[in-house]
């Protein structure tokens, strides 16, 4: 069955006949209605379209590309626009690619199968024609899902336009009904519940692997319904078309959706749960391996919905872009480069007062530096999930230690004072020169290979860090080369449903909707066991902690760019909205006197400042779509 997904092919399907006479026997080459819709075979094929362009910010979403991108060496990664990572050739950016008309063709075959596979009903079994409803209901739901959250209130389609049999005459008289306006972001969002509480009653509890269930759509309402929520009670933007809001919702609006979003979650109660195959409580190298196999567990109860790659039919590149640079092939790694201020997130590292990691005898970076016989021991009390997310230095992948030594010291034992002043003009891979720093003693500072750091022209990480979340353990280095990567992607998993119902019980609570904290605080506390990080006593749950958990553990999962949109703090997740931001990098540095490890923090060497343009809450309408039909509305700014 896997091998349906796998190997779907492409076709069309000519439903207008009668246009003239002597087009009424379709040409070889196009299938009839009945080769599609009266054989399994073809209703698999036709699935497996759908599902392959349903649209996931998976392992080939290029936000700077599309969805499903095969250009291997494109460097514009989601984590790299939110502060998770940096990458090579990356500023300051948004998703620029439109997707409008590719979902409306999806949203076509979708309205197609629903209205068309009742008249072949007969020939198969009734609960199967049910459930392939509610599929195509569920796929119809998501996609305009990934419209809403983008553009705000959009066009709603739920049939075919263009009705069997028509003809030219027929098509030239319908041109008016073809320019839809949009409708109400609000109206968007309940239609996007709407088919999933159709695809929840229609689809059977169980599927192929790759295809979704009852619970997938359970699942994803319960994502959406947080979002437009979300949007209630933060959005201040607003588009007006008459009396419909285009963009916004109604903060009344807000409980309503929060409480639909805990609804869908809780019908997932009982029939999945968090991966824990490999953890102990009492053993946090067991967290740290558990967190680790979740991502490679086909049968992990946590998989709520997955789409699943296989070499070389359908591939990715996540490995080729994304190991350290000692394992690369000549080519890729080093794309995806945790940055420290995504680290200090983490439980368990020493902080000073400003919350920032701790590396010198004084605060902040005053005293000298502390000293360390292995990098790994700065992290020694980190919890699990952090490193089984980040390869942190010193620590091991693929069998080989990550030295992300970023040069040597060679001046007097007991380590140099802070800061650790080096050459303006040096760059990463180079010898430095003497530098002498008043009162101190000089200090040569030399960079080396063996340490793999990037000056933004050679291959290498970029802040000290390497991503570790879906690289594939035991695969040869002789492997890691573009388009041959099969990890399956997790697009839906139980943590997130925890999460979602969490930030929804929290919010209720905050709106006076009754006492919903409780169950906010034993969602979040179970993510925190699993993790092996702090728990969260009771009281003392904020909103911080729930959104700070969210980025934790759906980090580098795509799915943290959308949660700034909808929280609307992407301009002031900045920190500095009228400036901008510069992330924050660790470089190792080995004593030879000492011969022990001490850590530099600072600015990304490229001093790449991050700003997020407030427009980006929505994103353009293309003009092309707007030229065709004047009754869609610009978004503001636009």
């Amino acid at each position: 069955m896997k091998s349906k997904i796998f190997f779907a092919f492409a076709f069309f399907v000519t439903l207008i006949t009668g246009c003239n006479k002597n087009l009424d026997v379709a040409p070889p080459n196009i299938l009839n209605e009945s080769d599609v819709f009266g054989t399994t075979n073809g209703i698999t094929a036709y699935m497996a379209k759908m599902y392959a362009d349903l649209p996931m910010e998976d392992f080939r979403y290029a936000p700077a590309n599309s969805f499903n991108s095969t250009d291997w060496n494109q460097s514009h990664y989601a984590s790299a626009m939110t502060g998770e990572a940096l990458s090579r050739g990356q500023g300051s950016n948004t998703e620029t690619f439109d997707y409008f008309g590719g979902a409306y063709t999806l949203i076509r075959r979708a309205n197609l199968f629903i209205q068309t596979i009742p008249k072949y009903a007969s020939l198969y079994n009734a609960a199967d024609v049910k459930s392939w409803i509610g599929e195509a209901q569920f796929i119809r739901g998501v996609t305009y899902f990934a419209l809403v959250k983008r553009l705000g209130g959009v066009p709603l389609v739920d049939k075919v336009l263009t009705k069997e049999g028509a003809t030219i005459d027929d098509l030239i008289a319908e041109k008016e009904s073809f320019k839809i306006p949009r409708s109400s972001e609000d109206s968007t969002y309940m239609f996007v519940a709407n088919d999933l509480d159709s695809a929840y009653a229609n689809m059977a509890a169980t599927n192929t692997l790759g295809r979704a269930t009852k619970y997938a759509a359970a699942a994803f309402k319960s994502r959406a319904m947080l979002f437009a929520a979300s949007i209630a009670k933060y959005n201040t933007i607003s588009l007006m078309d008459g009396t419909k809001r285009l963009c916004g919702i109604d903060p009344g609006r807000a409980a309503y959706y929060y409480k639909a979003s805990i609804e869908a979650a809780n019908l997932l109660n009982g029939q999945f749960s968090l991966y824990k195959n490999s953890w102990s409580a009492t053993d946090k190298n067991a967290q740290y391996q558990n967190f680790v196999n979740l991502f490679f567990d086909a049968g992990s109860k946590e998989n709520i919905f997955v789409r699943q790659f296989k070499y070389p039919s359908l591939a990715h590149s996540y490995d080729w872009q994304n190991v350290p640079r000692q394992l690369w092939g000549g080519t890729g790694s080093s794309q995806t480069c945790p940055t420290l201020d995504f680290v200090e997130m983490f439980d368990g590292l020493p902080l000073d007062a400003n919350g920032r990691l701790k590396t010198t005898t004084g605060d902040g970076q005053t005293g000298t530096y502390n000293l360390y016989t292995n990098p790994m021991d700065l992290f020694a009390n980190a919890e699990p999930r952090l490193r089984a997310t980040v390869v942190l230095p010193g620590d091991m992948i693929k069998g080989q230690p990550f030295d992300a030594r970023r040069g040597y010291y060679y001046g007097a034992a007991g380590g140099p004072a802070a800061p650790f002043t080096r050459p303006a003009n040096a760059t990463a891979l180079s010898v430095k020169p003497l530098d002498t720093v008043a009162g101190l003693s000089p200090r040569t500072y030399v960079g080396g290979t063996s340490g793999y750091f990037s000056d933004y022209t050679n291959p290498g990480s970029l802040t000290g860090f390497s991503i570790r979340k879906y690289i594939v353990a035991d695969k040869a280095t002789a492997d890691v080369t573009g388009g041959k990567s099969d990890q399956t992607w997790i697009e839906m998993r139980y943590a997130e449903v925890l999460l979602n119902r969490a930030e929804a019980a929290f919010e209720l609570s905050s709106l006076g909707e009754g006492s919903y904290l409780a169950q906010a605080l034993t969602d979040i506390n179970a993510i925190q066991d699993r993790a092996g990080a702090s728990k969260t006593a009771s009281g003392d749950l904020t909103r911080d902690i729930i959104r700070k958990e969210r980025r934790k553990e759906l980090a580098f999962e795509n799915k943290t760019w959308w949660d700034l949109i909808r929280w609307r703090i992407g301009d002031s997740n900045t920190e500095q909205p009228s400036t901008g931001r510069v992330y924050r990098i660790l470089n190792p540095f080995f004593s030879t006197l000492d011969q022990k490890y001490f850590f530099e923090t600072k600015s990304d060497e490229k001093n790449t400042i991050y700003k997020f343009n407030s427009q980006w809450y929505y994103k353009k309408i293309p003009q092309a779509s707007i030229d065709k039909s004047p009754n869609l509305k610009q978004n503001p700014g636009y």
